[in-house]
């Protein structure tokens, strides 16, 4: 009910800043849970699917990478095909990159946005609760002690306003920001296992250009 109420005396400014809340709130939980399947131990995995390719398990190890979630898998199983194709390992590389980047960054830019816009809304209402106030006074001008609730409604509405758009930007920056460095490790895991996996496939060339030889 006190919640209800702040909603009430707040006005729409108040209505705008809790929408702007509920939107980053669903995109925080959206993209951590993302974020949480797709981690991974980059060694670990890129270990097991040189164990496999050196067995020549190419369908294995595309289906070892295909049934794992994340962008790394993703990006290694665009080396292994390019590999089995015969196509250019590095560019493979580089365009699926370039694929899951954007990917990953989905939706952070409505986060930053409403991070940014929430403190506005909040001194909307500010300015807005101090014209009521204002305007009670402009009313009134010879009651002006009589219309000290009135004007205390105004002043109220103006507090409050500024206090729910700094309620809901500051969460939404250190949100943001967490974000984006989640972002920057998947980007590091994906460079590191990209130069794995080309350090294998172009020492795996030589050794088998070599058993051929012999």
């Amino acid at each position: 009910m006190k919640y209800l109420s702040m909603l009430q005396q707040g006005g729409p400014v108040i209505v705008l800043i809790g929408i702007c809340a509920l939107i980053a709130a669903f995109i925080f939980i959206q993209k951590w849970f993302e974020f949480y399947r797709a981690q991974m131990n980059v060694s670990e995995i890129v270990t097991g699917l040189i164990n496999v390719l050196r067995r020549d398990g190419m369908i294995e190890a595309i289906t070892l990478c295909d049934n794992s979630p994340g962008p790394v898998p993703r990006v290694l199983s665009s080396a292994i095909r390019a590999y089995k194709e015969g196509d250019d390992i590095r560019d493979a590389l580089a365009t699926q990159t370039l694929i899951e980047v954007p990917r990953l960054e989905s939706r952070l830019n409505i986060l930053a946005t409403l991070a940014y816009v929430t403190p506005l809304l909040g001194l909307l209402g500010t300015v807005l609760g101090l014209v009521d106030s204002f305007q009670t006074i402009t009313a009134n001008p010879d009651a002006a002690v009589t219309t000290l609730p009135e004007l205390s409604k105004g002043v109220y509405k103006a507090l409050l306003c500024t206090a729910a758009g700094l309620s809901v930007a500051v969460p939404c920056h250190i949100a943001y920001n967490y974000l984006v460095s989640r972002v920057q490790d998947f980007c590091t895991d994906m460079e590191k296992a990209s130069a794995e996996i080309m350090y294998f496939f172009r020492h795996h060339t030589k050794e088998s250009g070599s058993d051929h030889a012999e």
